[in-house]
C-alpha cells in the first residue's frame, strides 16, 4: 500500500543522490503485488489504490534488479516519458496514467517493478512480475544398442528433452502406465537444464535403469509438468520401446507349412528360441543307418529350406541353438518330418493291343507311403471309367483305341496323385478321314493338301502327285500328312490321291480340283501364285464321302440368284402348260423324254456328301449288338480315331 517506509526513504535518497536514511527497528516493506504473464504478452502495472487521480499525477517508475533500482519511466501532470534503456520502446500508460503497460514480455522481465509518488508526499508500491512459457512438446530418444539384463548396474534406457519452457518444467518418467522414482542401484534419473539467449529453459532428463527379461515389452515415456497464468499443465512423450537382450532358455523346431506335406511341396525347417539375441543354429538329422544325428548346414537365419521336398527329405531332424555370449548349449526336442508321396504309377500290359471284338484287362500299380485310391479317366474325354486299380474292356470297337489315364491318388493328402498314360490300339487296316474331297482352286496357285488315316500298326501316307509333303504324328495310332502342290493343268485333270497302307491293308482319299469361277480366293499378286490350304475335316471312316465348302457368297448374290431362279421356273411352267393345250406334249409312259442339259452345264455340278458326327465312346465299355452298315454306305456313322 502507499505510505512511507524503510525502503521507501531508501529509494527517495536514492534518486535524489543522498545517502541511505533507513531508521533501525522499522517494519519491512509489505509482500509485492504479484502479476503474472505469458511470454510475449502485455503486463499491467498498476500504482496501487489511490483516492484521487491527482495521487497519480507525479510518479517514477523504477525496474529493481539485484536490489538495485534503474529509473525506467517518469510521469509529470499525467503524461509519461520513457527513460533511455531497455524498456524505452515497450511501456506505455493505460487507464488515465494509472496503468504502466510493458508489451513483448520477456524471462528476462521477471523481476520487480516499483512506482513511487511525488505528491502529498513521497509513496511507493511494489509489483513483482512473474512470467510463463509453455515448453514444445517432449522429444525422447530411446538408447539404439540396447541393454543386457546381465547389467549390474543401471544402464542409460531413454532422454527426454522438452525446449523453450519457462521456468524450467517438472520432468517424470512413467513404464507401462507407472510413475517412477529413484530407487537405489534399481533407478536413477538425471536431469539438467540449458538456458537458451533468449532466456528459456531447455531440460533434459536422462532415465536410467537396470531392466529384467520381462521388460522387453515395456514401453517408457516422459511428462513434463509447468505453469501457466491459466493454471498447472502437463505434456506427454511418445511410448518407446527398449530392446532387452536376455540368454535363450529354450529352443524348439518348426516345420511350415503345417499339415500333411507331399512331394514338391516348398517345405522350410526352422529353429527358434526365446533367447535375444537368438542364438547361433545348427541342425541335424538321424541317419537311419547308424541311427546317429549328423549335423546339416542351414541358411543364415537358421532355417534349412527343401525347394521341391522329396520323400528322402523325411526323418528325424533336431535344432542346436549356443549363446556366443555364455557359450551355453541348448537342444530341441526331435521332431519327424514326413514327405508322403506317389510314384512309380504302373500299368500292365505297357502296350496294350487287342483285335476288333477281342477284350483287355488293365492293371494299375504304384508305390506310396499312404493308403492309395485308383481310378480310370478316357483320355479325350475325362470321364471316369471304372474306380479300382483294374479296368475290364470288352467287345473291343476301333472307336476303343486311343488313350486312358490311370490315376492313383491320396485322399488323405490333398492334391497327392500320379497319373499314368497308355494307349490302347485296336488292329486294322488304315481308316480314312475322308473318302473324297473336292476344292475349288486357281491355276498356277501353291496348295497345301492334307489327308489323315488311322490304324494299327500305323499307316503310311504316299500321295499319287509330285510334292512336298510333311508328316505328323497325332497319336500313335493317326497320321497327318500335308502336300504342298502347284496347280497346273495336268493336276487340274488327274486330281491328286493319298493312299494310307499297313501290313492289315489299305485306304485312300481322292482329292478333285475344279477352278473356282467368280469365287474370292486367296492370290499372291507380286507373283501371280496364290496358296490354299486345307485344314482337316471332321474325321469319318475309310468309305465316307466329305466335301470341302466352296467360300461363302454374298447375301445379295444370293438373293438375286434364287430371284432368277424363281423367274426361270414361271418362264419354264407357261412354256409346258402351253404345249400341253396345244397337244405337242405327252404325257403317256410311252411318250416320256428325257430332259437333259448341255454338256457344259453338267461339268459345273459336282455331288458332295457331308460326313455325320460321330457319338462320343459308342460302344466303348462293352459290344454292341446294332446293325452296321457296309463300308460303302455313305450314311455310315464315322468313328473319331484321333484319339
Amino acid at each position: 500500500g502507499w505510505g512511507p517506509g524503510r525502503k521507501g526513504a531508501f529509494l527517495l535518497a536514492w534518486s535524489l543522490g543522498c545517502p541511505s536514511a533507513s531508521v533501525p527497528g522499522e517494519a519491512e516493506p509489505p509482500t509485492p503485488e504479484l502479476v503474472e504473464v505469458e511470454v510475449g504478452g502485455t503486463a499491467l502495472l498498476k500504482c496501487g489504490p489511490s483516492h484521487s487521480q491527482a495521487n497519480f499525477s507525479h510518479v517514477d517508475w523504477f525496474s529493481v534488479h539485484k536490489e538495485k533500482p534503474t529509473l525506467i519511466f517518469r510521469v509529470r501532470k499525467g503524461q509519461g516519458q520513457s527513460e533511455p534503456g531497455e524498456y524505452q520502446q515497450r511501456l506505455s500508460l493505460q487507464d488515465r496514467g494509472t496503468t504502466l503497460a510493458l508489451s513483448h514480455v520477456t524471462p528476462h522481465d521477471e523481476r520487480v517493478f516499483l512506482c513511487q509518488g511525488k505528491r502529498p508526499q513521497s509513496q511507493e508500491h511494489r509489483i513483482q512480475l512473474r512470467v510463463y512459457k509453455a515448453p514444445e512438446e517432449p522429444t525422447i530418444q530411446v538408447n539404439p544398442l540396447g541393454i543386457s539384463v546381465s547389467s549390474k548396474e543401471p544402464v542409460e534406457v531413454a532422454t527426454c528433452v522438452g525446449r523453450n519452457g519457462y521456468p524450467v518444467p517438472q520432468v517424470i518418467w512413467y513404464k507401462n502406465g507407472h510413475s517412477l522414482k529413484e530407487e537405489k542401484n534399481r533407478v536413477h534419473i538425471q536431469s539438467s537444464q540449458i538456458v537458451e539467449s533468449s532466456g528459456l529453459y531447455t531440460l533434459e532428463s536422462v532415465l536410467n535403469a537396470q531392466l529384467v527379461k520381462e521388460d522387453k515389452e515395456a514401453r517408457f515415456y516422459c511428462e513434463l509438468n509447468y505453469r501457466l497464468p491459466s493454471g498447472n499443465h502437463m505434456k506427454e512423450s511418445q511410448e518407446v520401446n527398449v530392446q532387452v537382450f536376455y540368454p535363450a532358455e529354450k529352443v524348439w523346431l518348426e516345420v511350415e507349412p503345417s499339415g500333411p506335406l507331399k512331394e514338391g511341396d516348398r517345405v522350410e525347417i526352422r529353429c527358434l528360441a526365446d533367447g535375444n539375441p537368438p542364438p547361433h543354429f545348427t541342425i541335424s538329422k538321424q541317419n537311419l543307418s547308424t541311427e546317429e544325428m549328423e549335423e546339416m548346414t542351414p541358411e543364415d537365419n537358421g532355417a534349412l529350406v527343401f525347394e521341391s521336398a522329396r520323400k528322402e527329405h523325411s526323418g528325424l531332424y533336431q535344432c542346436q541353438g549356443l549363446d556366443l555370449e555364455t557359450m551355453a548349449s541348448l537342444l530341441s526336442d526331435p521332431q519327424e518330418l514326413l514327405v508322403n508321396y506317389v510314384s512309380d504309377v504302373r500299368v500292365s500290359p505297357a502296350a496294350p493291343e487287342s483285335q476288333e471284338g477281342g477284350s483287355l484287362t488293365l492293371t494299375c500299380e504304384a508305390d506310396s507311403n499312404q493308403a492309395v485310391q485308383f481310378q480310370w479317366l478316357r483320355e479325350k474325354t475325362g470321364r471316369v471309367l471304372e474306380k479300382g486299380p483294374v479296368l475290364q474292356l470288352h467287345s473291343l470297337k476301333r472307336e476303343a483305341g486311343g488313350g486312358y489315364r490311370c490315376v492313383a491318388s491320396v485322399p488323405s493328402v490333398p492334391g497327392l496323385n500320379r497319373t499314368r498314360l497308355v494307349h490302347v490300339a485296336i488292329f486294322g487296316s488304315p481308316w480314312m478321314t475322308l473318302k473324297e474331297r473336292k476344292m475349288w482352286v486357281r491355276e498356277n496357285a501353291v496348295l497345301n493338301l492334307s489327308c489323315e488315316a488311322s490304324g494299327h500298326p500305323r499307316p503310311t501316307i504316299s500321295w499319287s502327285v509330285e510334292g512336298t509333303a510333311q508328316e505328323q504324328d497325332q497319336d500313335p495310332q493317326s497320321v497327318l500328312s500335308v502336300l504342298s502342290v502347284l496347280v497346273t493343268p495336268e493336276l487340274l485333270r488327274t486330281g491328286a490321291e493319298c493312299v494310307a497302307s499297313n501290313s492289315l491293308g489299305r485306304n485312300t482319299t481322292a482329292i478333285f480340283l475344279e477352278l473356282g469361277k467368280g469365287r474370292s480366293l486367296p492370290s499372291n499378286r507380286s507373283t501371280g501364285l496364290s496358296t490354299s490350304t486345307v485344314s482337316p475335316p471332321v474325321r469319318a471312316n475309310g468309305t465316307s464321302t466329305e466335301k470341302k465348302l466352296p467360300e461363302p457368297e454374298s447375301k445379295g448374290v444370293a438373293i438375286v440368284a434364287v430371284t432368277v431362279c424363281v423367274l426361270v421356273l414361271a418362264v419354264l411352267g407357261a412354256v409346258l402348260y402351253f404345249f400341253h393345250k396345244k397337244g405337242k406334249l405327252p404325257c403317256g409312259r410311252s411318250g416320256k423324254q428325257e430332259i437333259t442339259l448341255p454338256p457344259s452345264r453338267k461339268s459345273e455340278y459336282v455331288v458332295e456328301v457331308k460326313s455325320d458326327k460321330l457319338p462320343e465312346e459308342m460302344g466303348l465299355l462293352q459290344g454292341s449288338s446294332g446293325d452296321q452298315r457296309a463300308p460303302g454306305d455313305q450314311g455310315e456313322k464315322y468313328i473319331d480315331l484321333r484319339h
